[in-house]
């Protein structure tokens, strides 16, 4: 089990290999534009030769992008239905030049329409957005947290999705807030067993390849997406100790999205906790 963070790549793509490095991270995930708008613009191949040396020296892996928030595979507006396939595709180009495994993305929004009134959209973006992509990178799905219209909540869901799809390169990315927030008691011996019982026939284990490790702000089964520092929410260390003990989880790397202990983000503290927690149970 690989333990890293996501990082910022402020001053240069390669710039979050150092970043990286500071905190102790062994994986990473970066963005590769701004999160929050559909503007895109290619990352000159300087940088990203110096990314992918960096990567090589360093010994992090696996690498992933995280698609920008604004995706909505549930959209009603044609225009951003489009905008959301071609910011997945830039994404997965982008994947294909800096090595890494794949882009993470949230499937959006259904609007109202319901689950089922969105679900042939969503399939059939996640196919265009698969034959546009170079061979060899993965989609993950990533579970939502159940606030609002939020499509994947449940591992039905996401499976469906899966199933319909019907592509190896569609995988899952599992967040323990999400997780936790849409009803799921992942800090908890049996729960964590339900859980991943449920994932294994609804989605296959096979399929999950990270773990996004948030602590939650808001309580079981709130709906909520609210992250919060390891240890210092409602799943707890006792909680992040359950999660990676359970074998579903032995080879899958765990990327930070907390607020961090000086708000700036995933930190070296937090990391700490969680390779704190690794060490524990491999003296079990």
């Amino acid at each position: 089990m690989r333990l890293g963070a996501h990082v910022s790549t402020a001053g240069g793509l390669e710039k979050a290999v150092d970043r990286a490095l500071a905190m102790g991270a062994e994986a990473i995930q970066v963005f590769g534009s701004s999160p929050q708008s559909w503007a895109f613009r290619e990352v000159p191949e300087a940088q990203v030769e110096a990314f992918r040396e960096k990567l090589t020296t360093s010994g992090v892996h696996p690498v992933f992008l995280h698609a920008i928030y604004l995706v909505n595979l549930g959209s009603p507006a044609a225009e951003n239905l489009s905008k959301s396939v071609q910011a997945l595709v830039n994404y997965t180009v982008l994947a294909g030049r800096i090595g890494a495994r794949g882009v993470i993305f949230h499937a959006g929004s259904h609007r109202g329409a319901g689950y089922e009134g969105i679900f042939k959209q969503t399939v059939q973006a996640i196919e265009s957005v698969l034959a546009a992509s170079p061979a060899g990178v993965e989609l993950l799905m990533e579970n939502s947290a159940g606030m609002g219209q939020h499509i994947g909540s449940r591992f039905q869901e996401i499976g469906q999705i899966i199933k319909a799809v019907g592509s190896e390169r569609l995988k899952v990315c599992l967040d323990t807030e999400h997780a936790f927030a849409a009803g799921y008691n992942v800090a908890d011996r049996q729960g964590i067993q339900e859980a991943m019982a449920e994932f294994d026939r609804e989605i296959g284990l096979d399929r999950l390849v990270a773990v996004h490790a948030n602590d939650a702000k808001v309580p079981l089964g709130s709906g909520v997406d609210r992250h919060e520092n390891i240890g210092e929410g409602h799943i707890g260390e006792a909680g992040f100790e359950v999660i990676m003990a359970h074998p579903a989880f032995r080879d899958v790397p765990f990327l930070l999205e907390v607020p961090g202990v000086d708000g700036g983000g995933p930190d070296k503290p937090n990391l700490d906790r969680l390779k704190a927690i690794r060490a524990r149970l491999s003296r079990l």
